[in-house]
């Protein structure tokens, strides 16, 4: 009777030890299978980003939190009026958001904040932006010619924005992706926040 009581008492911390062999193994599996689900969506597809600062203002407030489309740009080209996040050119490790003005093989002109691009088909353009503030619009100058895989961006909030007009064109190389959704703060939940589509 006694040889079974110590049998009883001596398979218990044997259990409980299997036990949490068992629970460590199963959280490392759990980890192991997060890594591989959501480390290539991180890498590959999609990223967080935080707006720092106000380039980007009235369409995008300080601390405002995106997920960034990192797919669409291996199949298609960014395209005018899309709002871009990019590795800035003078420093990579530096992530800037900004919106595309000029495309490829274009020339940029402003002229008292006003911007008319000439395309590579001959056609100039005078562009209509809704999206800015009226108070928040530079008087500066520009005449830049875009080279191939080139692009001419701009803050939205032109009096506090370093972009082309500043530190040149945008390499096509830089661009990682452009604003996919709007995540927080909650009331400002969007879809392809900022884009705007020209018509002419």
């Amino acid at each position: 009777m006694e040889d079974q009581k110590q049998t009883d008492f001596e398979s218990k911390p044997l259990n409980q030890s299997n036990t949490k062999k068992e629970n460590i193994w199963d959280l490392v599996r759990f980890v192991v299978i997060a890594i591989i689900i959501v480390l290539p969506i991180r890498i590959l597809i999609a990223q967080p980003f935080i707006v720092s600062g106000s380039s980007m203002f009235p369409t995008f407030e300080d601390k405002q939190y995106l997920i960034v489309d990192q797919i669409s740009y291996r199949f298609e080209e960014p395209a005018r009026g899309e709002v871009i996040i990019f590795r800035y050119p003078l420093d990579p490790s530096k992530f800037f958001i900004k919106r595309v003005i000029g495309l490829p093989n274009e020339t940029v002109k402003i002229n008292d904040g006003k911007i008319t691009i000439h395309d590579s088909e001959g056609n100039d353009i005078n562009l209509d932006e809704p999206y800015l503030q009226l108070d928040r619009i530079s008087s500066d100058d520009a005449n830049v010619e875009l080279g191939d895989d080139e692009y001419f961006v701009m803050g939205d909030n032109r009096i506090a924005s370093s972009d082309s007009r500043t530190w040149g064109a945008l390499p096509r190389e830089n661009v990682v992706g452009k604003a996919l959704i709007r995540l927080l703060p909650v009331d400002t939940l969007e879809i392809h926040p900022g884009e705007h589509h020209f018509t002419n």
